[in-house]
């Protein structure tokens, strides 16, 4: 299909020369001139990119030409991936054991990171050498044994839909490319890890550091298209979101400088605009350049920053990379940054190898003179086309002398994974030459027939392959064709001299179970500078404190909410919490609604001041009671205390005594025993009190009407009467009480909702009908004594006890009246204490009210206690 489509272009070609005045004739390709080669029995073959051109569209008006030096951009720090691949080499030569008697070469093409050329490098490995005709060598100083790709995933792709039709083993040392078919991806192997391990490992560091309003930026190729279509919705559902995505805009090899920096102001103006602290940068290693011009718009066109520093975070193909002119940029925007990438060591002898480059003797070294002249600013002695004022280098230029963000002494990730590659292709091949030892099959002629293998027999060696490196690393390729590593954790440190460091702060570990599989190490991290070495967060809006909860905000990402203080009684414990929730039944929220605090238990005790109050008065009153009732036995052969129904009295100054003494049943703290007896034994003594009361209104009046001539009633009027009656109203209620203890008896309860502070232990009257039966009784009671004491209050008692009798009721009613609403309204302990006052006082105004004027005249006026003086007021009153 390719020598078609190549074929197909060479006709257009001929046709188009044919309508213009030009005579082109017909030749081979323009041959890729930045190329390594380095002999040997077999070849590491490659492509690779490491310089691009910048060149304007090709016409069909004239042959081109190869391009001169200075379209040339070369990506400075990738020489070392070269130079890491030559040392390897020469190790594996010098090495005694390793393919011994056979020798490794080097033959690598530049693809000038264009699809075009990156197919013809791969057609070109395919030819005989120096000659373009593919699948066509008739030569034995060009066999390959395995071919490195790198570090383009894209461009990768090209290179495997030629070579994968030979079966050709293709070794990357960046990501595998997205295959259209498992055929095509069954001859790769990748050095990186998989993409899987870095989207868990990126997600785990947001949540780590509970970075969840991000920005992202990523390469327009299909990894990240996949990322934005497959990954960032598992992100959302761990609660992570986005301010923006945006794509890096493409780099074209028809773009200047100033056109790709013109095209980043947009992108430029979103990412700096933006709110989020944290940027996940998503690409492969040439987006570095890209990254940087987009950087160096925000200071071109003064972009107005939302925040002054992000913190970088970097995939594992992104490394630091630079062209010529942006050697003098600053690069302290990398300073905090983090970064995912391949585990790697020092390699002895590296930094040594670097030192000891000459340019003068690299004859075979097709990108050493573009590398030097952008390095140090001059041009080798055997350049081509060498311009007559340039500045020719005298060969005594130093690697060493180049800043750390030109040429790193160190080896690189992307240079390590090619050193471990060339080491895995020479284990393998040290594998096959042992297994064709162990099987004769180097009896006759062994070289020769090593040398003759093809590359499709390579690969059953490379799946198994398993040794050591010189770091003591384990190094094997696992059934999916990747290498079988984890995923460090990298914290990049600048400094003034130009230089930088990438410090080890954590670690992915694929193979480890999920909740293992993280290891950071926070404290070792040096954050962007204008933190203050405060770890940033990145939310859209503050967290909702402890007391409020979220509302999301209309039109944002769900991230993005506003923070609603608690409703009243609620509460919330946690940061950011969707819902406020109730305490418990026996807690309540604080002032500022972020816990609950236990209620106080509360009730009606003797030490406090309203329960030692409400004592005293029943103390009081029972006592003044029990003098009263001590005055009236003592002076019980009166006449007063015999006019006015002495053994009444006796009975309703013993209930006013148990009623006072009752009221301390109410005080303290509710029990079982006490609930039960609290209610009923008031309900039953006030009932014999106001039936007493209702007696000696009855007799009172009945007494008078009995002293008219031929009144019948004089045989009503006695002692069984007044105790007929208050047995008979007494039974009732007791009745009433024992149905009630009997059905629904009172107990201990709490009430948790009535106070918001307070958990009140109350009685609970178990029956509220039969309370208020209690109730409706006494007041049924009151209301006919009331009533027959006012019919009677003018009838001609020797003291007018008829008229007080009707007072003390009237008393009594409207404190019970009042008592209703008043005992609703409250709460509590101060229902209890309305009920305790309401006893007392009722109970005061029959004692006063009934007593009083009687002791008044026995104590302070005992000439008025004679029965003369009765009998001459009742004359009066006749």
């Amino acid at each position: 299909m390719v020598l078609f489509v190549t074929s197909l272009l060479v006709l257009l070609g001929q046709e188009a020369c044919e309508s213009v005045s030009v005579q082109c004739l017909t030749r081979h390709p323009l041959p890729i001139v930045h190329k390594y080669y380095q002999s040997g029995d077999l070849l590491i073959a490659g492509v690779i990119s490491l310089i691009f051109q910048i060149s304007d569209t090709i016409g069909f008006e004239g042959y081109p030409s190869p391009s001169s030096s200075d379209s040339n951009l070369v990506y400075i720090q990738l020489y070392q991936n070269i130079l890491a691949l030559v040392f390897a080499v020469k190790e594996i030569n010098e090495h005694p054991q390793l393919l011994p008697n056979s020798t490794l070469g080097i033959h690598m093409y530049n693809n000038y990171f264009s699809p075009r050329l990156t197919y013809h490098a791969a057609l070109e490995l395919l030819s005989t050498k120096g000659r373009f005709i593919p699948n066509y060598k008739c030569d034995n100083q060009n066999k390959f044994a395995a071919v490195l790709g790198g570090p383009n995933s894209d461009l990768c792709f090209y290179v495997a839909d030629i070579l994968g039709l030979f079966k050709v083993p293709q070794l990357l040392y960046g990501s595998a490319p997205v295959m259209t078919n498992k055929f095509e991806g069954a001859f790769l192997y990748s050095l990186f890890p998989s993409w899987t391990s870095q989207y868990m490992g990126i997600m785990k560091l947001l949540l780590y550091f509970q970075w969840i309003w991000i920005g992202v930026l990523h390469g327009n190729d299909d990894y990240g298209q996949q990322f934005v279509q497959e990954v960032l919705p598992i992100f959302s559902e761990r609660g992570i979101c986005c301010d923006f995505i945006a794509n890096f805009p493409q780099m074209t090899f028809s773009s200047s400088v100033s056109e790709m920096e013109e095209g980043n102001y947009k992108i430029s103006t979103v990412v700096m605009g933006s709110t989020a602290k944290v940027v996940v940068v998503h690409g492969e290693i040439e987006i570095m350049v890209v990254f940087r011009i987009l950087l160096k718009a925000d200071e071109f066109y003064e972009i107005q920053r939302r925040t002054k520093a992000k913190v970088w975070i970097l995939t594992a193909q992104v490394d630091f990379t630079s062209l010529q002119f942006q050697r003098n940029w600053k690069f302290d925007f990398i300073h905090g940054a983090l970064s995912f990438v391949v585990p790697s060591r020092d390699v002895s002898g590296f930094d040594q190898f670097l030192r000891e480059r000459d340019p003068m003797s690299e004859n075979e070294d097709g990108l050493i003179a573009d590398f030097w002249k952008q390095a140090f600013g001059c041009s080798l002695p055997r350049t081509p086309e060498l311009m007559t004022d340039e500045e020719i280098c005298t060969g005594e230029e130093k690697l060493e002398s180049l800043p750390g963000s030109v040429f790193e002494m160190s080896m690189t990730v992307h240079s390590y994974s090619i050193y471990i590659a060339v080491y895995v292709v020479a284990h393998a091949l040290h594998d096959m030459y042992s297994s064709m030892l162990r099987h004769r099959a180097l009896a006759d002629g062994g070289r020769r027939k090593f040398l003759a293998r093809k590359p499709w027999q390579f690969h059953e060696f490379l799946k198994r392959v398993s040794f050591n490196n010189s770091a003591g690393n384990l190094v094997s390729i696992g059934q999916k064709g990747e290498i079988e590593a984890g995923l460090d954790i990298i914290n990049w440190v600048t400094f003034p001299n130009e230089s930088f460091l990438r410090a080890k702060v954590g670690r992915i570990c694929s193979k480890a179970p999920e909740d293992n599989m993280f290891t950071l190490y926070d404290d070792a991290i040096i954050w962007p500078r204008i933190f203050n070495q405060v770890q940033p967060r990145s939310l859209c809006n503050d967290r909702c404190h402890s007391g409020y909860s979220k509302k999301k905000k209309e039109g944002k990402p769900f991230c993005c909410y506003d923070c609603l203080p608690c409703p009243e009684g609620k509460i919330s414990v946690l940061q950011d919490t969707s819902d406020c929730f109730h305490c418990p039944e026996d807690q309540y929220p604080n002032t500022n609604q972020n816990s609950c605090l236990e209620k106080y238990i509360s009730f009606l005790s003797y030490e406090e001041p309203l329960g030692i109050s409400l004592a005293i008065f029943a103390l009081i009153f029972s006592f003044m009671t029990a003098l009263v009732l001590s005055i009236f036995i003592k002076n019980q052969n009166t006449p007063i205390v015999k006019a006015n129904n002495q053994n009444l009295s006796y009975i309703l100054l013993t209930s006013l005594l148990l009623s006072f003494l009752c009221a301390l049943l109410f005080i303290g703290r509710p029990e079982k025993f006490s609930c039960l007896l609290r209610q009923t034994t008031f309900g039953i003594i006030y009932s014999v009190a106001v039936s007493c009361v209702l007696a000696k209104t009855i007799i009172v009046v009945l007494a008078f009407i009995a002293t008219k001539p031929g009144s019948r009633m004089r045989n009503w009027v006695g002692k069984q009467l007044s105790i007929s009656i208050i047995l008979s109203c007494s039974f009732i209620q007791t009745t009433i009480c024992t149905v009630w203890v009997i059905t629904a008896p009172p107990f201990p309860d709490f009430d948790v909702h009535s106070m918001t502070e307070e958990m009140i232990l109350r009685c609970n009257e178990g029956s509220v009908s039969m309370f208020y039966c209690v109730l409706g009784y006494m007041g049924f009671l009151a209301s006919v004594s009331f009533a027959v004491a006012f019919l009677g209050r003018k009838l001609p008692d020797s003291f007018n006890e008829a008229r007080f009798i009707t007072f003390s009721m009237l008393v009594f009613c409207s404190v019970w009246l009042t008592f209703v609403p008043t005992y609703l309204s409250t709460n509590g302990k101060y229902m209890v204490a309305v009920e305790i006052f309401s006893i007392l006082a009722s109970s005061a105004g029959l004692l006063v009210c009934i007593f009083f004027p009687k002791c008044y005249i026995i104590v302070m006026r005992p000439e008025l206690n004679m029965k003369g003086h009765i009998t001459r007021k009742q004359n009066e009153s006749l």
